[in-house]
């Protein structure tokens, strides 16, 4: 038994050494349809079910796809190859197999507006190389970004202009003018991406608008004087200018140095009601929220009781009725001069 079992490992192995070293040709009754530019490969041989049974399905499937995957390779190999950098290329030709694309093509991004200025006036886009060779350093460089040459931020001698105060950092001018720069590049490209989906540029405060309302107007001097870092409070009131309702309120927060009692006691109340069971209530507040509430309930029904009886005063009619003395006539008053006019519905 022993025996038996050695066989069947070594008649195993021979069976993988034998798989892994298969022959590359590959016999098919019908041949194989290729498109070489998509790497694509159509069997239209009949698969034989018996043998997709007998067999399992798995193994039967991983073998004819390495079959046709052979014979994919081999139809390669008969295209026209070169040599780059000590690899055999082969040089694939155009796919005749049009497929389908899984989203839409993406539509062109529309031309901004030096593009359009370019286009007017016949410049030509020509190409910059990324490296450019560095005097100071004497090796190349860069020619934008990070480490690149000429890089005068990384200066620590400044020349002062003649033109300048000599009081002047010059090191925080430049950073400010550079963030100016950063800016202002960054807020072309937002209006280029509004020109280009036609939407108006909003402005600081309100979007622009040929001729602005008293009301935007005011939103506007509002807006300016609550951005200070007081929040308007020290902003004095323009002639004849309204005081705002909404005006914003500064956050306070607790000193961090002097007196922490009243802090302590907080968080010492606060342990308190989360160690305590029953739940800390406020009967003042119950009190004022149940008053509240039967207010409210009170106002509803009285609201009914008038629109109930207002209904019944508008509907008039031309039929007899009964006067006070008893007897058929026409609705008469109580002093009998006429018919009493229908009640009419105030507002609610």
């Amino acid at each position: 038994m022993a025996s038996c079992s050695i066989e069947d490992v070594l008649a195993k192995a021979e069976r993988d050494e034998a798989e892994k070293l298969r022959s590359i040709t590959v016999n098919k009754e019908l041949d194989l349809e290729f498109d070489p530019g998509n790497l694509l490969a159509f069997d239209k041989n009949r698969i034989d079910t018996r043998e997709f049974k007998d067999n399992k399905g798995e193994d039967f499937l991983r073998s004819l796809a390495r079959d046709n995957t052979q014979l994919l390779i081999n139809e390669l190999w008969k295209l026209p190859t070169e040599k780059v950098e000590e690899v055999i290329v082969a040089k694939l030709p155009d796919p005749t197999t049009p497929l389908p694309r899984e989203k839409p093509a993406p539509k062109p991004k529309p031309p901004t507006k030096w593009e359009q200025f370019a286009k007017l006036k016949g410049i030509q886009k020509k190409k910059k190389t990324n490296l450019v060779w560095d005097e100071v350093h004497k090796e190349w460089k860069r020619r934008w970004g990070y480490k690149r040459a000429k890089d005068d931020t990384k200066e620590w001698l400044i020349e002062v202009p003649h033109t300048a105060d000599p009081n002047e950092d010059q090191f925080a001018k430049r950073n400010k003018a550079k963030k100016e720069r950063v800016a202002r590049n960054e807020y072309n490209r937002l209006k280029n991406i509004a020109r280009a989906q036609k939407i108006k540029v909003p402005g600081m405060g309100l979007a622009p608008t040929p001729k602005q309302s008293k009301a935007e107007l005011a939103q506007a001097v509002n807006v300016a004087k609550i951005s200070t870092a007081s929040v308007g409070k020290f902003q004095e009131n323009l002639p004849k200018e309204k005081t705002s309702k909404k005006t914003g309120k500064k956050r306070k927060f607790q000193p961090l140095i002097g007196d922490f009692s009243s802090e302590k006691q907080k968080q010492l109340d606060l342990l308190k009601v989360m160690d305590s069971k029953k739940p800390r209530l406020n009967i003042t507040k119950a009190v004022n929220k149940q008053m509240r509430e039967e207010d409210v309930d009170s106002a509803q029904k009285s609201k009914k009781s008038l629109g109930k009886k207002g209904r019944k005063g508008n509907m008039s009619g031309k039929g007899k009725g009964k006067g006070k003395a008893g007897g058929k006539g026409k609705g008469q008053g109580p002093k009998g001069k006429g018919r009493k006019p229908p009640m009419k519905q105030g507002k609610r």
